[in-house]
């Protein structure tokens, strides 16, 4: 029997992470050492998660990839880096993005959470 993949995020995310890993190169802002390696070890670690979830999900790893996307969203200015538009908006972005998938997993998956599935009781 074939395992079957469980969320369509997962697939997205890991798509997402090797995005971040090649944006400051593609995007022009490797001269600036905090973006960069912000975006490089973020995009190894959604990728990873990602790749790890497309068989067997559980929702830590959800919570972490929610938690990165926050990160990634309040980082270019953590960092220092908010002037770099092309790194800013990057990270901005792909944070909201990545915060949102993990939160519309564990919404939507009852064996992590599921809330938004619940019937309601009368």
């Amino acid at each position: 029997m074939a395992a079957k993949m469980k969320h369509w995020q997962d697939p997205v995310n890991i798509v997402l992470g090797l995005w971040m890993i090649v944006s400051p190169w593609v995007l022009a802002y490797s001269a600036d050492s905090a973006a960069t390696s912000n975006a490089v070890v973020i995009g190894i670690v959604v990728a990873v998660l990602a790749a790890l979830e497309l068989f067997n999900v559980t929702a830590w790893e959800e919570w972490v990839n929610f938690i990165l996307g926050i990160w990634l969203v309040i980082s270019p200015w953590a960092l220092r880096f908010s002037g770099d538009r092309a790194a800013a908006s990057n990270d901005v972005i792909l944070g909201i993005v990545i915060a949102v998938l993990a939160i519309w997993a564990l919404g939507t998956d009852r064996d992590i959470g599921g809330w938004w599935n619940r019937p309601t009781t009368q």
